[in-house]
This record gives structure tokens, C-alpha cells and sequence, in this order.
């Protein structure tokens, strides 16, 4: 019984929380802890010629308050053929929470590590695929009923790079990233159990400085996701930029991804 109504409990936190399973960035909150997520995310940059990014990505739930995500990037960015680009380690621990009825406060921190062998050869810094580096910063986030609202501020440290493989002008090693999403549950109007098709919107303001040159860009997200059975989610997003004058393999993207969790995978 106590089994039951825990993996209801589960289910029903994931329904209603959804909203904040944003498209683009990451939460304070984290997955459900002994859950397993694998996600396949694709991008596809508006250019002159098709290119073409995918990262497959596991994500753990080691605890309540931690969750680990490995991934890798296959892309066609650089080269004319697609190729293993980049390897990455991303970890999140949400250090406070102050929880109510259909509402929540979180704060996390989080770390992020990655190793491309890509040349440097654009200004827009990027770890999941793109450059060799480490980022880290904090994230809050506040749900109120159907609308949650996350901020993120961090800081990008790229690694020493040869300059075989530092083709741009005016190198930025060292960025200030943040950002603003928000998401609101559509669908369903009404929760009953947890087969109910969910469906969320989501908009995301994007930024960058470098904290080296003059460099910046300031993009704008919006995204629709749908989660089914509330552990298959597919997204669907358009990156574009509304400032900028960073010199990018595209100032516009689309962004699709399919993830599945597998919850309770060990006692």
C-alpha cells in the first residue's frame, strides 16, 4: 500500500510541476530521486546550408537534492559529415526549498564541465558541443499554481585552447550567462490521473556577455512541450536572437527533443 501511494504521489507531483520542465534551461527543482531519464535532443540552426546537432543525454536522480546529467553531441557544425564532436558532465544540487500547496520556492546550485575538438571558431560560447570548458552558477525558481517562473546566472571558463584550433579574431574565454523562462500549464484543465495528456508553453530570454571584449547576444525562446503518461516528453522549440553582435553558425534555431524516465529504479 505505502508502495502505491508513493509512485502515486510521484505521478501527481509530476503533473502538476511539469510547467517547469523548461525547453531551454534547467530548473532549481530536480527529476524524481531513483528515476533514470534518457533524452535525445536535435538542433537544427538556421543557415545557407543544412546543419544538423544531435546530443543524446542520461540523466540521474540520485537524490532529492541532486541529479547528474552525461551527455554527448554528434553534429555536421564543422565539418561535411556528421561526427562525435564533445563529451559533457552536468551536475545540479538544489541546497533550499521552501514547499507549499500547489506552490514552491528553490534555490540550486549547479556544475557543468565539457570537452569538444572543435576549433574555436565562433564568438557565441556554448559547452554542449561547441568548446571545452566549465560553467557554473545558481538558479531560482517560484511555481504558483500554474505558471512557474526560473532565473539562472552563471559563469563560463573555457580551457586553454591551441591556436591550431583558435580560428576567431577576438577569443572570448571568459562569459556571464543568465537567463529568464517562464512556463504555463495548458493542458490538462482538470488532473484526474496521470495518463491525462500534459501540455505546457514556455517562453525564455536567453543571454550572454563576454566578460573580455565587447561581445553579447540576447536570444528569445518559445516552446510548446507535451508529456504523455507523464514520463514521455516532447519538445518542441524556436531559438531566435533580438540583439546581438556575436559572430554565430546561426542567429536562429529549432530545437525537438523526445525524453522517457523510468522511475523507482533502485530501492
Amino acid at each position: 500500500m505505502n508502495t502505491i501511494c508513493t509512485i502515486f504521489l510521484l505521478l501527481f507531483a509530476r503533473a502538476v510541476f511539469c510547467q517547469e520542465l523548461y525547453v531551454f534551461t534547467e530548473p532549481a527543482s530536480n527529476m524524481p530521486s531513483k528515476s533514470v531519464s534518457v533524452r535525445l535532443t536535435a538542433r537544427y540552426p538556421t543557415t545557407n546550408s543544412f546543419r544538423q546537432r544531435y546530443m543524446p543525454e542520461v540523466m540521474i536522480g540520485v537524490s532529492k537534492w541532486l541529479m547528474v546529467h552525461v551527455s554527448g553531441t554528434v553534429s555536421d557544425y564543422y565539418t561535411g559529415n556528421l561526427r562525435a564532436e564533445s563529451g559533457r558532465l552536468y551536475a545540479k544540487y538544489r541546497f533550499y526549498s521552501h514547499d507549499d500547496v500547489h506552490r514552491h520556492f528553490r534555490l540550486a546550485a549547479f556544475g557543468d564541465v565539457a570537452v569538444s575538438n572543435n576549433p574555436y571558431l565562433y564568438d557565441d560560447v556554448s559547452l554542449e558541443g561547441d568548446n571545452s570548458g566549465m560553467k557554473f552558477g545558481l538558479i531560482a525558481t517560484q511555481l504558483v499554481n500554474k505558471l512557474a517562473v526560473s532565473s539562472t546566472v552563471s559563469y563560463t571558463d573555457l580551457f586553454a585552447v591551441s591556436s591550431n584550433k583558435l580560428l576567431t579574431a577576438n577569443p572570448s574565454d571568459h562569459l556571464f550567462n543568465y537567463s529568464l523562462s517562464a512556463g504555463y500549464l495548458l493542458l490538462p484543465k482538470t488532473y484526474r490521473n496521470y495518463n491525462q495528456l500534459n501540455v505546457n508553453a514556455y517562453a525564455e530570454l536567453l543571454g550572454v556577455k563576454s566578460l573580455d571584449n565587447l561581445g553579447y547576444n540576447i536570444d528569445l525562446a518559445p516552446a510548446v512541450q507535451c508529456i504523455f503518461n507523464s514520463n514521455t516528453k516532447v519538445n518542441l522549440g524556436y531559438r531566435f536572437q533580438l540583439h546581438g553582435n556575436m559572430n554565430r553558425i546561426g542567429n536562429n534555431t529549432w530545437q525537438i527533443a523526445i525524453e522517457h524516465t523510468f522511475f523507482n529504479c533502485w530501492k
